[in-house]
């Protein structure tokens, strides 16, 4: 355990943040209503706020990210319908196959490219034909950002063209599209308008302590709003959670540059020391491998305030990520204690 006194950095995850003293004081005024009869003021106005921002007719506020993901999946697909996914998308790996489960609804995955992307062609050949033998293939599932790895503007233009041709739906999982949008310094419906349906995740990078919004069509947001019933994610005076969104809305969008500048720094660090190879950095995300004694430095920095992943994954990743509670000394401290360490 850590000390009461002792000040943490936590580099598992953008998750782990806490709430400033601006959002938890938003959240103590918002005024609130019976969301599930649809009269709290500061959920609509937060569903109302990110459909206009995405170029989209309306939205739906959930509790969670997995949740407003699988509402675009049940609103888009039926029993034995199909969906393109990325072999380790968040959708397909690490929702705990609810689409499969809940929706029956079957995955179709395919390997990310070096980019992120799913390659268009590979997508075409893996669409079922018509035919009583398959599963309908009725919808395809990118994320972005994927692995911190933000979807070049020129694929995520080609996709409706290509979904039109081959008369599928498309969801975009933007649980991290508010890095992708900063990192390419464009707003959000350059990257939205692409999609029939988007998961903007409010806990990640923007701060929140909970809430996700699906975005889309008026037809498809009032079928995801019964699968949200369905699923027990209505809530009753949820505006003290969505005036957390709509604060982050407001302060915390600009400053995830801050966030990519620290993971860069921390990468060019962290590569310039010996037993440590840096895989890759993208936005807010760095891959590392440590060579050997990784449980041994884990502990080490647990002792003195920094948290780091429990283990690396099967390739041998550490997956590290900045986020609004990590400054910039508090890199340079991770640097310090890390080469303190590995001398």
């Amino acid at each position: 355990m850590l000390g009461d006194s002792m000040q943490v950095i936590d580099l598992r995850s953008d998750t782990v943040t806490k709430p400033s003293r601006g959002m938890l004081d938003a959240m103590m005024l918002a005024p609130v209503g019976d969301d599930v009869f649809g009269e709290d003021p500061t959920v609509t106005e937060l569903e109302e706020r990110l459909a206009d921002m995405s170029g989209m007719a309306a939205a739906v506020f959930a509790p969670t990210g997995t949740q407003s993901n699988l509402l675009g999946l049940l609103a888009h697909c039926g029993r034995g319908d199909e969906y393109i996914v990325g072999q380790s998308a968040h959708t397909y790996m690490w929702e705990g196959g609810g689409a499969a489960v809940l929706g029956s609804i079957q995955p179709q995955p395919l390997d990310f490219e070096a980019d992120g992307s799913l390659d268009l062609n590979k997508v075409y050949l893996a669409i079922k034909p018509d035919d009583v033998h398959h599963a309908r293939t009725k919808l395809l599932c990118l994320e972005n950002t994927t692995g911190g790895k933000v979807l070049p503007l020129e694929y995520l233009q080609s996709i409706p063209s290509f979904c039109r041709e081959n008369n599928l739906a498309s969801h975009l999982d933007g649980a991290r599209v508010f890095n992708a949008a900063v990192a390419s310094r464009v707003s959000l419906d350059k990257i939205s308008r692409n999609f029939d349906s988007l998961s903007i995740c409010l806990s990640k990078g923007l701060g929140t302590p909970m809430g996700s919004v699906l975005c889309g069509s008026r037809e498809l947001i009032k079928e995801a709003r019964k699968y949200r019933k369905m699923l027990g994610g209505g809530m009753r005076q949820a505006g003290i959670v969505a005036a957390a969104g709509l604060y982050a809305l407001d302060n915390n969008i600009e400053r995830l540059a801050d966030d990519h500048v620290n993971a860069q720094l921390l990468a060019t660090e962290l590569a310039q020391i010996d037993g440590i190879e840096l895989v890759a950095v993208n936005t807010n995300m760095l891959f590392i491998k440590v060579a050997h004694g990784y449980a041994e430095l884990r502990k080490a920095l647990f002792s003195q305030g920094i948290i780091f992943p429990k283990a690396a994954n099967k390739a041998g990743l550490i997956r590290l990520a900045t986020h609004l509670d990590v400054s910039h000394s508090d890199i340079l401290r991770v640097v310090t204690e890390i080469k303190r360490f590995m001398r």
